[in-house]
């Protein structure tokens, strides 16, 4: 140290010679030292004057010679070019967010028009102007709150993603693609694991073997036509039924000789390489209706192609609608908020609003007692711009000598909005109907990004019911999440869990749906264990446990729905947390969501 400091003097007193200067090489290195002696009680002179304290951290980049772009990172100005280097990858970013949208939520639904135009869109205001007004031409309710176009399109692509995943995403599959532009279809023939099939005559009649194969049939479509037969075909074997034009396509015998004939090939009217000589769209073979074949390709050839285009758009844009402003807080309620994906850029966030019998006034109508209250909910931005609205009266009839001993009961409403990832305010407001009782709930929440690299959970919801629907309520209705009915117990405000009553035959459900599970490249099938285990927070012990596989579960893809059931009964009464641990063998990901929960 005392060498460096010596030359560094030295270099020092050369430089003021030259420059002229009459000031002293102390007088230098006093100059040097100043920020030192400045946070310190005492300066030192041991030191020699002219010695740059280099053995400190603290020595600023300046004297020991260092360039500006040598110090604290975290310290140092970006200059004009990293700004824009930085400004240019948030702009990357953003565009991430729309690509989603416009690429996975409406890209069933959109009009070569509305693509082209919101390609042309130069900022990201007008992007979201563009966003809202997409979803208001398509409003079939204009004069209310709610878009049930928008609400039921986004539960159809959470429908497709859970049953029509087949190494890729469902709403990216053929049925999906189907299911989210026109619905579930009026009847489904399925034949899963396809065998033996008995053709019709318009498919040249005779037994044969197939694939397994799907035909959907709706009684009419907009814009397309009546009677319209779609049929879908899994020639890999694989779960990934494709969208087929040609009905053979599902004969796994077509190409093996003297097996699978049609009833004219029985006969010797017709021999089977003859289905690969005529020509046409399809290679059915020879049949009692077959000259009907070929007048009927046209129309089954533009029917294949209106089904590939978009729905046509039939709502025209609406007005802003003015928000109602409630200030008053008087009447309790609990609100519980949870996270489902949807697509990859669209969560949806089922919001539960309990409020306990007892706060609610009953007017006594023909022996019933009857509670009504209106709910407004408000979903907001943090810059105030206003994301959902919704509006809606729930109410609750009890016969009138039941009243007194179910107080402590709870009615429960459920909305589910689709949002994209991000932060947002949500201020939802209550009003007793008979009694004029209002009450105002404000609560910030974070909409996590599920992106497609990354294991990750739904919620992890405790709830008091979980029952199948049928298939005509799919994805459709209060609390229904995909083929699920799943009403969350939603926990006081005052901290404590959601509480079960074990004298009232009551089960404690949990509900949870992973997602971007790992995909073997040659099976194109999942492999991750689910633990599940239930553990009394006062022991901290484990009173239940069980651990699955997706070895187990039959056909499943990178997105699995977990669901188990326990009598309040068998658990002592105390405070319990469910644990769920997901390894994914594939990707060596893990994830343990858990979730609290009472029995009294």
């Amino acid at each position: 140290m005392v060498r460096v400091g010596s030359r560094y003097l030295s270099s020092l007193m050369v430089l003021a010679v030259a420059a002229g200067l009459t000031a002293s090489a102390s007088a230098q290195s006093d100059k040097s030292a100043a920020p030192s002696q400045a946070t310190s009680a005492q300066p030192s002179t041991a030191q020699p004057a002219a010695d740059p304290p280099s053995s400190s951290p603290q020595t600023s980049s300046a004297a020991q010679g260092q360039s500006p772009d040598q110090a604290d990172p975290l310290k140092r100005k970006p200059n004009e070019k990293q700004k824009k280097l930085q400004k240019k990858a948030l702009n990357v970013e953003l565009s991430k967010t729309y690509k989603k949208w416009l690429n996975e939520d409406v890209v069933w639904i959109i009009t070569d028009e509305e693509r082209a135009a919101f390609k042309q869109l130069s900022n990201d205001e007008e992007r979201d102007n563009f966003i809202e007004a997409f979803w208001q031409r398509r409003d079939p309710t204009p004069d209310t709150e709610e878009n049930e176009y928008k609400e039921e399109h986004y539960r159809r692509i959470a429908y497709a993603n859970e049953h029509f995943a087949a190494g890729i995403p469902g709403w990216k599959s053929d049925r999906g693609r189907m299911y989210i532009m026109y619905g579930p279809a009026d009847e489904i023939d399925s034949h899963p694991s396809g065998g033996t099939y008995e053709r019709p005559m318009e498919e040249g009649g005779g037994e044969t073997s197939t694939f397994p194969f799907e035909t959907w049939r709706y009684r009419y479509l907009e814009g397309i036509g009546q009677e319209i037969i779609i049929e879908f075909v899994d020639t890999c074997m694989c779960g990934d039924y494709h969208m087929t034009l040609d009905r053979s396509e599902k004969d796994a015998l077509k190409y093996t000789p003297n097996a699978g004939l049609t009833l004219y090939e029985q006969m010797g009217m017709s021999n089977k390489a003859a289905r690969f000589s005529g020509g046409g769209l399809e290679q059915l073979g020879a049949g009692p209706m077959s000259q009907d074949l070929q007048a009927k390709e046209f129309d089954r050839l533009e029917q294949f192609a209106k089904l590939q285009a978009p729905p046509p758009v039939k709502f025209k844009d609406l007005e802003e609608i003015v928000n109602t402003k409630l200030v008053t807080n008087l009447m309790p309620f609990d609100v519980r908020s949870d996270f489902v994906k949807v697509t990859g850029d669209t969560v949806l966030v089922p919001i539960t609003i309990q409020m306990k019998y007892r706060d609610i006034t009953f007017n006594n109508k023909d022996g019933v007692q009857r509670g009504t209250v209106n709910i407004f909910g408000r979903v907001t931005t943090l810059t105030g711009r206003v994301v959902q609205t919704f509006e809606d009266t729930a109410q609750v009839d009890v016969p009138a000598e039941l009243l007194p001993r179910t107080a402590e009961n709870s009615s429960v409403y459920w909305k589910a909005l689709p949002l994209r990832p991000g932060r947002y305010k949500i201020d939802i407001a209550v009003k007793d109907v008979n009694g004029d009782r209002k009450g105002v709930w404000s609560r910030g929440i974070i909409v996590p990004e599920f992106s497609d690299d990354k294991l990750s959970t739904s919620s992890l919801i405790v709830a008091d019911q979980m029952e199948a629907v049928p298939t005509k309520n799919v994805s459709a209705g209060s609390f229904v999440i995909g083929v699920t009915k799943v009403r969350p117990r939603v926990a006081p405000a005052n901290g404590k869990p959601a509480m079960f009553n074990r004298t009232r035959d009551q089960k404690v459900n949990f509900w949870m749906q992973v997602y971007n599970l790992g995909m073997d490249e040659k099976t194109h099938k999942p492999s991750a264990t689910f633990e599940f285990d239930i553990v009394n927070i006062a022991t901290n012990k484990p009173v239940v446990q069980k651990t699955e596989s997706t070895d187990t579960m039959g056909n499943v893809g990178d997105q699995v729905t977990l669901q188990k059931s326990i009598a309040s009964a068998n658990l002592q009464p105390g405070i319990y947390r469910i644990e769920i641990k997901v390894n994914d063998n594939i990707s060596k990901q893990t994830v343990d969501p858990s979730a609290t929960f009472a029995v009294e």
